[in-house]
């Protein structure tokens, strides 16, 4: 399992490694600190952030505070080489959009995680709020089980979350659409 995260605007202003330096809404809804050895471990493994300035980061990365603009052609190829050469079943994308443009994944093996709100069964797109669902659904796969393709992924955060699994096609990669709470 590969889980792509964007960095976040607000930083910690500490040199150190990314995920305490990195402070905003998805990385306080992951909670690293309060997350078990074993979980962080796994996050260690599992965990790839891309970032403006560095590129790929692993969690435990040291980084400095930083604020930068990720420019897509001088990141796309140290972020493709790093990331292709990853072997993983499974890919779960929680980037936002301005960092999905530097690297593609294998559409059969990624998963875009999509955030709505729902109002009188009417599945609307949030922004802000999405980030902390993906700091969620991040949290929930370092405690579970590791899913290994789409399905089981769908079935370990369907536990938590009302979502969809809609499959890939030619065009774009399987995606899962959650309603946060």
């Amino acid at each position: 399992m590969l889980i792509l995260l964007p960095p976040s605007e607000k930083k910690a202003l500490i040199p150190g490694p990314a995920i305490d330096v990195y402070s905003g809404v998805l990385y306080k809804a992951l909670d690293w600190a309060s997350l078990t050895e074993s979980q962080r471990a796994r996050g260690e493994e599992s965990i790839a952030i891309i970032s403006a300035k560095y590129g790929v980061l692993r969690p435990l990365d040291p980084i400095e505070a930083y604020k930068e603009k990720i420019n897509n052609a001088v990141m796309r190829q140290p972020v493709t080489d790093y990331l292709d050469a990853i072997n993983t079943d499974l890919i779960i994308d929680c980037r936002s959009s301005t960092y999905q443009g530097v690297w593609t994944p294998p559409r059969n093996i990624c998963v875009e995680v999509k955030v709505f709100t729902e109002i009188n069964g009417v599945k609307k797109i949030i922004t802000h709020m999405s980030k902390k669902t993906r700091g969620e659904v991040t949290r929930i796969l370092l405690q579970e089980n590791a899913p290994n393709n789409p399905h089981e992924l769908h079935e370990v955060i369907s536990r938590y979350f009302q979502c969809q699994l809609i499959e890939a096609s030619d065009t774009s990669p399987w995606i899962l659409e959650v309603i946060a709470r």
